[in-house]
Formats: structure tokens, C-alpha cells, sequence
């Protein structure tokens, strides 16, 4: 049902504009999903610039569609007037009905919360990485980093070991 994330590489033409670099810190990310994201063309123009922040951004469903809120995409310099849009109005993401179902039974029965991670560009489209989350509390968080620690000395004591056979 969902479509799952692949390894990016530079022959799929994806292009990161933004990534939500704390999710995986403040978050337990247990999917992952890719949808579009309907925009206008000063959004896009603003995009390419890479004037986005996902830093306070989520999803909800609301009426039967996937809303993103809370992504900030700076007006593009030169739209001025009608051509410009609102920074920070809730726009749609692009996923099969039965996905946004599956989503907002894991949300409201779970308590969980979607998040973007990424957003980037696949050939012309704009697409954005959403993590269905559960949020950490403050000694997780310190867990998360003990066992990444761990892992990091682990790893270099491998490769050292390796060196000097």
C-alpha cells in the first residue's frame, strides 16, 4: 500500500530541497511514506531557491484529504500581487484514498503523528518524505544518543582492528 523509501541516488534524479534533520532525534519514525504536494508557482520558484523550513511542519487529515501544515515557503522575490502566495497555508498532499485511510486509523488509534522528513524534487515534481512518528520523551532521546555513541565506537573499533592485520 504505502511507498516505501529507496536508497536516493543521483541516476533517479532526486534533489533534496529541505530535510527535517531533528525528526529522527525528537521522533520513533515506524513508516515511511512518499506523496506529492499540490503548490503554485510562486512555491515552486520559492523551492527551487530552497527557501522552505519543515521545522514545526505536520500532517493531519481532515475531511478526507492530507493536509501539511506548518511548512514555511518564503514568497518568491519577484511574484508581487496576484502571482504571490501565503507563507504558511495548509496545502494538500497527494496520496491514494486508501493511504490517507490507513494513515489517519494508525493516527487517531495509535496516537501517532506524521511528519515530513524531506522534501525534493524527482524529475519536475515536488515530492515530500512523511515519517509516521511517535513522539520520544527526554530520557529516550538520551538512550537514542547513548546507542548511537555505542554504535559509532563500535564501528571504529572494528575498522582499526581491520587496519592492522
Amino acid at each position: 500500500m504505502a511507498k516505501r523509501k529507496q536508497a536516493a541516488s543521483p541516476a533517479d534524479g532526486r534533489k533534496t530541497i529541505a530535510a527535517n534533520r531533528r525528526a529522527r532525534y525528537d521522533y520513533d519514525i515506524l513508516d515511511v511514506y512518499e506523496a506529492g504536494i499540490a503548490l503554485v508557482g510562486s512555491e515552486v520558484k520559492s523551492l527551487r531557491e530552497g527557501k522552505v523550513q519543515l521545522k514545526d511542519a505536520y500532517a493531519r487529515v481532515e475531511r478526507g484529504e492530507m493536509l501539511l501544515l506548518g511548512v514555511h515557503i518564503s514568497p518568491y522575490t519577484f511574484a508581487v500581487g496576484f502571482g504571490s502566495h501565503v507563507p504558511e497555508r495548509a496545502r494538500k498532499l497527494l496520496l491514494h484514498k486508501d493511504e490517507i485511510e490507513e494513515l489517519n486509523i494508525k493516527i487517531n488509534h495509535d496516537h501517532l503523528t506524521v511528519i515530513p522528513m524531506e522534501m525534493y524534487f524527482l524529475g519536475s515534481r515536488v515530492k515530500v518524505e512523511l515519517g509516521l512518528a511517535k513522539g520520544r520523551k527526554e530520557h529516550d532521546k538520551r538512550h537514542a544518543i547513548a546507542d548511537r555513541d555505542a554504535k559509532r565506537d563500535i564501528a571504529k573499533a572494528m575498522s582499526a582492528r581491520l587496519r592492522h592485520r
